[in-house]
């Protein structure tokens, strides 16, 4: 009994590499002829002997799996035929097939980037570009910046649920982006160009067609990544998950000036201006000739009616840029908010003449410390409030000469 046993499991497997030959050889034939259908029926009738594939035919079957699924644009299956195939003879110590493989699997890798990048660029087709972007990650694993790419398009087509799985891949594998650029100057034109690779760039220095070889390498993408993931949770009501996202990011990057602004911003959508207001502050010490962080500051603490604080907030604003029109319109606003108080106080001293005028003496004042401010907001940035609050100012002023000027101005402006 054993040995008929013995004698049946022999025949079993005798039959096992009788068909995963003759099947593999019907592929053989089919694909030669382009009939990928027969030749995919074939190779699928072996595919539960892989592991147990006689190794003479294993590394065949990967590669005619990887032919037959390529003609039938079936990319992902294709792709990891073609990988497994070249694992696999690496691990044998045999190639045979890879260097036919590695050749397929680049055109491949090629044609699906190639779409994803016209889907992107020339259709404006978010959501098949982002598929497609993805399918080539799936291809080609270490080619990160098309995972980069996909979650960008999806955030693109509004798919925000992926956009978000994709950017929290991105972000859980540490990716950066960050890549050199080899520069070096063309002799001939002058013109500084980009030369691809290191190898290339050196090797036109050493021909000397090409001088003043200098590498520069682009910005991360990490604070850009979670800033993304940050957006979309907020903008899907999840601003505590966003806030708690970013939290962890600035934990591992406490210097970062873009992931501290995310932060800052997601307190704006919680109407925090506290937070803000603090975050600020973490800010203008990392970035202390940012103009844009001050005048940030200026703004909190306006709203907080903090006038003075606000108002030397917006001078450092202006003195790191004095042609900051937004700068010059706050604080113009912040010298002319305290008239409130002293026309307040003029309406309750009508009958006292003497104490009148003070008043009234102050208020032109406060318009005359506005006015410079003022004047260069409305030379950088014209708008019909611009010009309004300096009429108003020339006539209380008797400023007639830029009254006149102006009034013309401020007429088309009004009509227009």
């Amino acid at each position: 009994m054993k040995k008929q046993i013995i004698a049946l499991s022999l025949g079993f497997i005798t039959i096992g590499v009788f068909a995963q030959k003759q099947e593999l050889k019907n592929a053989e034939k089919a694909i030669k002829k382009q009939d990928y259908p027969t030749a995919i029926a074939s190779i699928s009738s072996v595919d539960a002997m892989e592991d147990t594939m006689d190794a003479k035919y294993k590394a065949k079957y990967y590669f005619l799996k990887g032919q037959a699924y390529a003609g039938k644009k079936d990319y992902k299956v294709a792709a990891k035929a073609l990988n497994d195939l070249m694992a696999y003879e690496k691990e044998i110590g045999k190639a045979k097939y890879t260097d036919k493989a590695s050749p397929m699997l680049n055109a491949l890798i090629n044609e699906v980037s190639t779409k994803a990048i016209k889907l992107y660029n020339d259709d404006k087709d978010y959501k098949n570009a982002s598929e497609n972007f993805y399918l080539t990650y799936l291809l080609s694993p270490t080619d990160t910046t098309f995972l980069y790419n996909a979650a960008v398009s999806s955030t693109f087509a509004k798919d925000y649920d992926l956009a978000i799985k994709h950017y929290r891949e991105l972000k859980s594998m540490g990716y950066t982006g960050i890549s050199t650029q080899y520069f070096a100057t063309n002799k001939v034109s002058g013109q500084e160009e980009n030369l691809g690779s290191k190898t290339q760039r050196d090797t036109m220095v050493k021909l000397g067609q090409y001088s003043n070889p200098r590498d520069e390498s682009s910005e991360s993408k990490r604070a850009t990544i979670v800033k993304n993931i940050g957006q979309i949770l907020a903008g899907q009501g999840k601003v505590d998950e966003a806030i708690i996202a970013v939290k962890e990011a600035r934990e591992a990057n406490p210097e970062d000036l873009n992931l501290l602004l995310t932060e800052a911003d997601l307190y704006i959508k919680l109407k925090r201006m506290d937070k803000f207001g603090e975050l600020m502050e973490e800010a203008v010490k990392l970035d202390p000739d940012n103009p844009i962080l001050f005048y940030n500051l200026g703004v909190v603490n306006a709203n907080q009616n903090k006038i003075n604080e606000a108002m030397a907030y917006y001078k450092k604003a202006i003195e790191l840029k004095p042609d900051y029109a937004d700068a010059h319109i706050n604080l113009a606003a912040a010298i002319l908010g305290g008239e409130k108080a002293i026309v307040e106080e003029m309406n309750n001293n009508l009958s006292n003449d003497k104490k009148y005028d003070e008043l009234e003496q102050k208020q032109k004042n406060l318009y005359r410390e506005a006015l410079p401010y003022l004047e260069k907001a409305d030379e950088l940035k014209r708008s019909l409030d611009t010009v309004r609050s300096l009429l108003n100012i020339y006539d209380i002023l008797e400023m007639e000469e830029k009254a006149d000027k102006l009034r013309p101005i401020y007429k088309e402006m009004r009509q227009g």
